[in-house]
């Protein structure tokens, strides 16, 4: 699932291909997207309205647009298989688009395969998000604060919205490796050094996510491209793609710090992965 470093390259690439662009025409092919936002409300909002801006909350992108009625958000949601992307009017649509708005000479394609995203003028979920992690709003008193409330495993609470905006399971294991905590430790028994580091942590590789997705050419809509950046390297994926991931994905391969291998266990419904000689209790 696309976590915050993906979601900010998108919207980054997003932004300027979209600005000052005109709704001209909707076509909304699976309406389950839109929920809980009607069809009928869909349609008289957005067409004829224009988009001002885009942002990222979390998970999140806020298209802002002008319409008559005023300024209003579109609130997207990539759930696990979602893409966003603009396609030329004259390339054929995906079998999986759910929503096509005609900008012009290109369409602005929602496309997913399974339909967990939303794309949708209901953006009350963002109201419930905790601080942005690169933000001043996401300090160490209010974390560690937070953390000695809860009794669950800080890999568990590291993926609470609510504590921290867009921190998801990739980004959660490897900043307790890089801040040697062990995710099955209670988060209210992590020490106030374990605390700082892990703080400091997850703004690095969120921070080091990012840098990685800005230097690289994204193929967004291509055939063969699912259009999203992933921090790390998969085995199949393209050679300008670095080595970046510590953990996460690597059970069984030795850990770059002590040799040792790589665990895996499920927490959540999640794969956790860690170093048991690196992260000790």
């Amino acid at each position: 699932m696309p976590e915050l470093p993906e979601v900010e390259i998108l919207v980054r690439h997003l932004r300027p291909l979209i600005h000052g662009k005109t709704v001209r025409g909707i076509n909304v092919r699976r309406s389950k997207v839109l929920a809980p936002t009607s069809l009928r409300k869909f349609r008289q909002v957005l067409l004829g309205a224009k988009f001002t801006g885009l942002e990222r909350r979390g998970k999140y992108l806020l298209f802002q647009l002008r319409a008559q009625a005023g300024s209003v958000t579109l609130l997207g949601h990539l759930g696990m298989t979602g893409r966003i992307y603009l396609a030329r009017k004259s390339s054929p649509l995906p079998r999986h688009a759910a929503v096509v708005l005609d900008l012009g000479r290109k369409n602005f394609i929602y496309e997913d395969t399974r339909y967990f995203g939303r794309l949708t003028l209901d953006s009350s979920a963002v109201d419930k998000l905790g601080p942005e992690p690169l933000a001043g709003s996401f300090d160490r008193p209010a974390f560690a604060q937070a953390l000695k409330r809860s009794r669950q495993a800080i890999k568990i609470k590291l993926l609470d919205q609510t504590l921290i905006a867009g921190v998801g399971n990739i980004y959660a294991s490897e900043a307790l490796y890089r801040a040697g905590v062990p995710p099955r430790l209670p988060a209210k028994k992590l020490t106030g050094a374990q605390i700082t580091r892990l703080l400091q942590a997850i703004r690095e590789v969120l921070i080091e996510a990012v840098e990685c997705g800005s230097t690289l050419p994204l193929d967004f809509g291509g055939e063969k491209s699912d259009g999203l950046f992933y921090f790390g390297r998969a085995p199949e994926a393209a050679g300008n793609y670095a080595e970046r991931l510590r953990v996460y994905g690597r059970a069984g391969r030795p850990c770059p710090v002590c040799g040792g291998l790589i665990k895996r266990f499920r927490q959540a419904a999640r794969s956790t992965f860690y170093c048991p000689r690196c992260q000790r209790s």
